[in-house]
């Protein structure tokens, strides 16, 4: 990859981790009732949410990291 490329990969790269971090902001202020959290936190079903949300997760990052190294090669290929 020439500097070029690379400089810009960097700037994209914070422009998006900015405006990420902005979003994660904005949407904790929206955080007033949590009705729903405290039947479900009650009950002993929020960690099977949290379980859920994990393991999609994980699967996701395990398929990324997954698809990368197979890009990778290919590239190294030709």
């Amino acid at each position: 990859m020439d500097k070029k490329k690379m400089r810009l990969y960097i700037i994209v790269s914070r422009l998006v981790m900015f405006l990420f971090f902005l979003l994660v902001n904005f949407t904790s202020f929206a955080q007033d009732k949590t009705e729903m959290a405290d039947i479900m936190r009650n009950n002993g079903k929020i960690y099977v949410v949290v379980a859920v949300c994990l393991t999609i997760l994980i699967g996701l990052f395990l398929y990324v990291f997954a698809l990368d190294r197979k890009i990778r090669k290919m590239e190294r290929d030709n």
